[in-house]
């Protein structure tokens, strides 16, 4: 019986925590993140998925969170828990306006050549 009990437990365990370990995604630091929405946005540009406008303004966009991101530096040196997250949030909402600018096919004429 204790044995049948103890199976049910794990198991119960292992299924709450699949759903979290099967939707987290590698961790990056700000850093990283700044690369990868430089690179997007280059990646938009050269592919002919972002025009000047668009480009322009997403850059923008980048250079203000970053300028923010070394006022919380010069501040106290490190970034806080709350600090990150706030550069984490506007870093996600940057991300998500260059995918939609990059797929909203506006003056899209194909790859290129």
């Amino acid at each position: 019986m204790k044995k049948i009990a103890l199976m049910i437990a794990g198991l119960g365990i292992a299924a709450a925590a699949l759903p979290t370990a099967a939707s987290a995604a590698p961790w990056q630091n700000i850093n990283q993140r700044q690369a990868t929405v430089e690179h997007r946005i280059d990646q938009g540009v050269r592919s002919g998925r972002l025009d000047r406008r668009e480009a322009t303004r997403l850059r923008a966009d980048y250079r203000q969170i970053a300028q923010l991101e070394n006022r919380y530096r010069r501040s106290g040196g490190g970034l806080s828990v709350g600090e990150r997250r706030d550069l984490d949030q506007r870093l996600d909402r940057l991300m998500a306006r260059t995918k939609y600018q990059k797929h909203d096919r506006q003056g899209y004429h194909g790859p290129r050549r």
